[in-house]
């Protein structure tokens, strides 16, 4: 009888922790659909981040005004990041769809740098494996991870203790740059299956289970260094880059090939997949010149006279 009564008892428990499960589900699913609705309809638009203003006067004297400027506000600076994402992320991926001459011509270049640096896979293994054949042991993974992970956390904590919010805008870059890097990376690791260089000595052992082609380490800290080394402004520039293409990115790179983690190709896939990353996010989402401003004056003829124009262009 009392066994009855606790399994009675039990059943009532676990459907009432359904029951609350579903409720904080249902409520969790409303508070960010409020949260993205109030952040793509609160500005009006969701798409747009500049405001202009263009006017033109013409006299019958041949003469013509014109003006034309556009201010990009801090606040939707700040609201872009997160409802871009989705957008981002598509555009990432269809970009080759949208290629021109020259988008093809670096897209060769980094395939060549990676078939070169494929050639010197063995001797550059040879190099730092002196001690031979190296078959098994660790690749220190979580340790080389520690250089991204420093100069990411290192910005974030850094914008907010000073309260700035073109460090948080800087550490957004990174995360969107690593996380659209790490993805790529793993789809590639799946589809070309090479075996690390602490599985087997023969640089050519494609599709066979192995995840060492391209580096993710690589993609990361080259991702993450490249925003690192080409955000702020002019007056830190040179210390910027050390740090990050040096510290960050170069100094992962190399450590994965002393470890015996990575064929030389995989480390220059890596790098050319997490730096061209880092600055399409920051083309698409992060000019670096938000305030400067341009100004034209030209003479074109019309009938009857010349038209006079004049435009001012404030970003």
């Amino acid at each position: 009888m009392n066994s009855r009564r606790i399994a009675a008892m039990m059943n009532k428990k676990r459907r009432a922790g359904r029951v609350l499960g579903i409720a904080g589900l249902a409520l969790g699913l409303l508070v960010s659909g409020g949260i993205v609705s109030a952040e793509t309809n609160g500005n009006g638009t969701a798409s747009s981040d500049t405001v202009g203003t263009e006017t033109v006067t013409t006299v019958e004297a041949g003469t013509s005004t014109s003006t034309d400027s556009g201010i990009d506000t801090e606040s939707n600076q700040r609201a872009r990041p997160h409802h871009s994402l989705l957008l981002d992320i598509k555009d990432y991926y269809t970009a080759p769809l949208r290629w021109d001459i020259k988008d093809w011509a670096y897209f060769s270049g980094a395939l060549a740098a990676i078939a070169g640096a494929h050639h010197y896979d063995t001797q550059v293994r040879t190099h730092f494996i002196k001690d031979g054949a190296r078959i098994g042991g660790s690749t220190d993974d979580l340790k080389d991870a520690v250089p991204t992970i420093a100069a990411l956390g290192a910005t974030w904590l850094y914008a907010g203790l000073i309260n700035s919010d073109s460090g948080r805008r800087e550490t957004w870059a990174m995360i969107e740059a690593g996380g659209l890097s790490v993805a790529t990376t793993v789809v590639l690791r799946f589809v070309a299956g090479r075996e690390r260089p602490n599985q087997t000595d023969d640089p050519n052992k494609w599709r066979a289970g192995g995840s060492s082609f391209p580096s993710l380490h690589a993609a990361a800290a080259f991702a993450v260094g490249t925003v690192l080394a080409e955000s702020g402004n002019e007056d830190d520039r040179w210390v910027r880059r050390l740090l990050g293409y040096g510290a960050v990115a170069g100094f992962t790179a190399y450590e994965r090939l002393k470890h015996n983690a990575h064929w030389l190709s995989d480390d220059v896939a890596g790098a050319a997949i997490g730096g061209s990353t880092a600055y399409y996010v920051m083309r698409r989402n992060y000019p670096k010149n938000d305030d400067t401003t341009t100004s034209s004056l030209s003479v074109v003829p019309i009938e009857r006279g010349a038209m006079l124009t004049y435009n001012l262009e404030i970003k």
